[in-house]
């Protein structure tokens, strides 16, 4: 992973080379800008890089799908997919400008023009929600980090699975603590969910993409869907 400080020395320029695992050259390098206080939601933890791999291994699915990032901040899954030929928005919470200029650096970083990056608030039924495009496929990691945001990322992401019937939220979570858990959420919100074990995808190293990951073992990825 190369690491560059870029004039302003509060962020870092990291690289991630995704690779393919049967030993074929295939490989893509993403550029991500990175906030080096992580309380701002602009660092790169574990569950992003494990959601960009599980976004890398399975890119023959997305080329001219519609695909939205929630919660993007550091937009490594997001970006990912771009380079992978999603049509891709990036958003974050409209309250939080400073993650939303981070998405359009990352994008530039990427060399990425087309992509479109819009606040969206969890758990509000904005304007900007209601009239999104159909979508393909939701992508989150670790938007399931606060308690008390789990029902409002389930409800935004329900609105917007019943607008788009067949798309599917890949998403990823570092489990924090035993007690929490969205298990009931799901099903409150008609929601159904498959557990999808790290090792499926090539993910369950203590390096990934170039990235150290601790605390890998503790990450989840799910595929939430509308419950049949």
């Amino acid at each position: 992973m190369d690491e560059r400080i870029t004039s302003d020395l509060d962020i870092v320029l990291k690289s991630f080379t995704f690779e393919e695992s049967e030993g074929t050259q295939e490989s893509l390098t993403v550029t991500i800008p990175e906030v080096l206080d992580p309380q701002y939601g602009m660092y790169v933890w574990p569950s992003a890089v494990i959601l960009a791999q599980y976004t890398w291994t399975h890119r023959s699915q997305l080329a001219d799908k519609t695909l939205l990032e929630l919660g993007a901040g550091v937009s490594l899954p997001g970006v990912v997919a771009a380079k992978c030929g999603a049509r891709v928005i990036l958003s974050d919470s409209a309250r939080l400008p400073l993650c939303l200029e981070n998405c359009r650096r990352s994008c530039a970083a990427n060399g990425l023009d087309g992509v479109h990056v819009m606040g969206l608030t969890w758990g509000e039924i904005s304007p900007a929600l209601v009239f999104l495009p159909a979508l393909d496929i939701i992508l989150g990691s670790d938007v399931f980090y606060e308690p008390e945001d789990f029902e409002d990322v389930i409800v935004s992401v329900a609105f917007l699975l019943k607008k788009s019937p067949k798309a599917e939220f890949w998403t990823t979570y570092q489990e924090r603590s035993a007690d929490w858990s969205i298990e009931a959420l799901l099903h409150k919100w008609k929601l159904q969910c498959v557990s999808v074990p790290l090792l499926s995808f090539n993910a369950n190293r203590t390096q990934l993409a170039g990235s150290t990951l601790p605390g890998r073992h503790t990450v989840q990825m799910l595929i939430i869907k509308l419950d049949a």
